[in-house]
């Protein structure tokens, strides 16, 4: 196929994402988004009959189920899977006897459907649930992205979509607010008021993070690096919402002024997600004694995220013996060959991510590259079985990369 070909489809399917935002935008739409797990495919023979969505949110899309007062109550919904074309009737039901109770929405197509296609693994998706107030969702309109292009439409609506966690949106682009109850959420008290006109930097949320859960110190690498992921995401999210939602309330003059303020809080939640993960990941290295330099470059304008043991050593050095890089991705579906022309010395490329899952031929393609996963090894479980054991979790990158390459002892 010719490029020219290539780039007019490419073109047609951002227009076609672009005119679905806009046809299930309003008050009735209720928007959820997510990256695809391996346990929500068939990518790992999971039998969890379709993508999770929390309890929580199912409650809010399906009220009725909750009141009803009969056993494992249910709601038929009809459902369409617009950036494919296929239609299908799911079902949301409230698992609710005395050895179980769990929501789960069943029934998106078997292994016909799209969405749980195991190549889909990895991939952003949104749900656009359309109800009446008050009452439960009786349509649901999907669009499941398949080039990075369509995801990056996608996240300008929704904002950043976190691993493990699911984005809900009530209307066009205003958040959930963040429960009260989890423990890095800032109380109004512990608010600084001058975030209230310039909001803290990425650096600064992730020194705060770092000192709101001393208790993570304590945890081996990987978990440490997850929980203080999640601990900053409540705590970005409650400082969000006490310097966006009083200037939200105080009105905008015009639709332009309007845009650009959204825009504004679009591009900071993008920026954060984007940089939190190196500099999570740095704080853990100086703690674990690893030598490394952040964000150095390495020849012309190139910049790997981390170079071992340090930028000087991989400028003196002839070959790759001795020195290693580390790129930090949050998700690396269709992104990973970005990071091939880093660190041009070192063919061996390291990449860390936190994505819940790859299917087996994307990973397969990974390896042939050049290319080794560095996934936390909570997250393990949520990739195929016949990959699981070529995974690296951190603990081990740390320890062979000290081996090779000397630590900050």
């Amino acid at each position: 196929m010719h490029i020219s070909s290539l780039t007019e489809d490419l073109d047609k399917l951002v227009s076609d994402l672009r005119e679905w935002l806009v046809s299930v935008s309003g008050a009735d739409w209720k928007m959820v988004a997510k990256l695809l797990s391996g346990n929500d495919t068939l990518a790992n023979a999971a039998h969890q009959a379709g993508p999770y969505i929390s309890k929580s949110i199912i409650f809010n899309l399906f009220p009725s189920i909750l009141s009803a007062k009969v056993k494992n109550p249910r709601k038929a919904f009809s459902a369409i899977i617009d950036s494919h074309g296929v239609r299908t009737t799911p079902t949301a039901i409230w698992y609710n006897g005395l050895t179980r109770n769990e929501a789960r929405i069943t029934g998106w197509g078997g292994s016909q459907s799209p969405l749980l296609d195991p190549e889909a693994t990895g991939s952003l998706v949104a749900f656009a649930f359309r109800a009446e107030p008050n009452g439960d969702a009786e349509e649901c309109r999907i669009w499941l992205c398949s080039t990075p292009e369509e995801e990056e439409v996608l996240l300008d609506r929704v904002g950043p979509v976190e691993s493990r966690q699911i984005a809900f949106l009530r209307s066009p682009s205003v958040p959930e607010p963040p429960p009260r109850d989890r423990p890095c959420a800032l109380a109004p008290e512990e608010l600084d008021p001058d975030w209230r006109y310039k909001f803290p930097t990425t650096a600064d949320v992730v020194a705060l993070t770092i000192a709101r859960l001393p208790s993570a110190t304590s945890k081996r690498p990987d978990e440490r690096l997850l929980a203080r992921r999640e601990c900053e995401y409540e705590l970005f999210r409650s400082i969000e919402e006490a310097s966006v939602l009083p200037r939200i309330k105080e009105g905008f003059g015009s639709v332009d002024i309007f845009v650009d303020y959204a825009n504004s809080v679009t591009n900071r939640r993008k920026a954060r997600s984007g940089a939190s993960l190196g500099l999570q990941t740095s704080v853990v290295f100086a703690e674990e004694k690893l030598s490394f330099t952040y964000d150095a470059i390495s020849e012309g304008r190139k910049r790997p995220d981390f170079l071992f043991p340090s930028a000087e050593a991989y400028q003196a050095s002839k070959d790759s013996t001795g020195i290693r890089m580390l790129a930090a991705k949050t998700t690396c579906k269709d992104r990973w060959r970005q990071i091939l022309n880093e660190a041009d010395k070192i063919p061996r490329k390291y990449l860390l991510t936190l994505q819940p899952g790859l299917s087996t031929n994307q990973f397969q393609e990974m390896k042939a590259a050049g290319v080794t996963l560095i996934v936390p090894k909570p997250l393990h479980q949520s990739y195929p079985r016949p990959i699981r054991s070529e995974l690296v979790d951190l603990v081990t990158f740390i320890a062979e990369t000290k081996a090779e390459c000397g630590d900050a002892s």
